[in-house]
């Protein structure tokens, strides 16, 4: 294996530190809403934190590495992670897991932005989106292992000590990073200012379209993920087993959708294929408030969230190309700001359908259908104009 499979390899492992993050304890919700004597819009809060921290953390830790290099920062954030990880096993109260998660997301952070930025050091053109969709396999396979796994261990251990679990998890690739990963940042892409950085990045109407479309996107998914616990279990009844395989299911479709978009960007182009995309995650969130008018059927809510997922997994290779591929020198702030795009927008929508409620699909489905109806406005107004980004296909 060489050295530059080998780093995606072991980055692989870092990326799945930020859904292991967000997932392992989402059944575990109403344990920790039990345990807190707190509401349930208060446990999605924490989940909320995470999101605020991946933002913050992103935009402290991207402009960074591009400063001086991915591997410092990259060690330095898995051991941030660690430190939240622990801090949220022994939280006393609502409050102080609040801080600690925010602290854990922030640290979770670099595994993700850094990762990306070092996928696009190793790889050009078309190579990169393969190889970043690969990592969008993690990033999809993740949510599936995690929530099952984290219901397993529930039968076994408190809720605290799922965190101890993803501590260690985060302890071990921490060691592993530190003895395999080599820097990757040429030095001479080091010079710019990070205001320069921003500034380019800021007045590139296709990077922030991207950016805030992804943004809008991972709103709508989070709006999803940080109820649908609640609604599956309290509302349809399911056990936490076969809450996690419902998960599961959405998690798949987002890894085919992920890997098919891959193949397809490099023949139609990327924003060609969002023309069809983004519209129709629209109506899918809407069919969801359709659905609970029509009475509530589980089996039909598990059928549109897949297909729902199935098509959000196709959207995140088509951004990649339209936001960093014309950007190899600043690539770290610019997986930075497109990430906390992405989490800042989510950290403020997801709790939106638990103050409507949780006991229905329909709250939820109309804020998934109003988030994506903007991300087609926004998507629309930046592509005006601008000429199809392509990436070509070659071995």
């Amino acid at each position: 294996m060489n050295s530059a499979r080998r780093t995606l390899l072991v980055l692989g492992f870092l990326v799945a530190l930020g859904p292991f993050t967000v997932d392992l304890y989402i059944p575990a919700f109403p344990l920790v809403q039990a345990d807190f004597g707190t509401s349930a819009a208060a446990v999605q809060f924490t989940l909320t934190a995470t999101t605020i921290g991946f933002a913050l953390g992103q935009l402290a830790i991207g402009p960074w590495s591009d400063s001086i290099g991915r591997r410092r920062p990259l060690l330095v954030a898995t051991a941030l992670h660690v430190v939240g990880s622990l801090g949220v096993a022994a939280a006393p109260t609502v409050e102080v897991m609040l801080v600690f998660r925010l602290l854990q997301g922030a640290g979770a952070a670099g595994s993700g932005v850094v990762a990306l930025a070092m996928v696009r050091d190793l790889f050009d053109d078309a190579l990169f989106v393969r190889m970043a969709a690969r990592l969008a396999v993690v990033s999809g396979l993740a949510p599936v292992v995690a929530p099952f796994a984290g219901s397993l261990m529930l039968s076994h251990m408190p809720w605290r000590g799922l965190f101890v679990c993803i501590a260690l998890y985060g302890s071990a690739v921490l060691a592993v990073t530190a003895l395999l990963i080599r820097e990757t940042a040429p030095p001479v892409r080091r010079a710019e200012a990070a205001l320069g950085r921003y500034r380019v990045l800021v007045t590139d109407r296709g990077f922030v379209g991207a950016a805030l479309a992804g943004g809008l996107l991972v709103s709508s998914v989070f709006t999803y993920m940080s109820s649908s616990s609640f609604l599956f279990q309290d509302t349809y009844g399911l056990s936490a087993q076969r809450y996690s395989l419902v998960f599961a299911a959405n998690a798949v479709g987002f890894v085919i959708g992920a890997q098919t978009s891959a193949r397809l960007v490099t023949r139609i182009g990327p924003r060609r294929l969002l023309r069809s995309v983004l519209p129709a995650l629209a109506v899918l969130g809407f069919t969801l408030l359709l659905v609970a008018f029509a009475g509530e059927n589980v089996v039909a809510v598990t059928l549109v969230t897949a297909l729902y997922f199935l098509l959000a997994g196709a959207v995140g290779p088509c951004l990649q190309v339209i936001g960093m591929a014309p950007h190899a020198e600043r690539a770290g702030t610019a997986a930075a700001l497109m990430g906390a795009a992405n989490f800042g927008l989510a950290g403020a929508t997801a709790p939106v359908a638990g103050l409507l409620g949780v006991g229905s699909i329909g709250p939820i489905g109309l804020v998934m259908g109003l988030t994506m109806t903007v991300a087609v406005v926004v998507f629309l107004v930046s592509a005006r104009d601008r000429r199809e980004t392509r990436v070509a296909a070659h071995d």
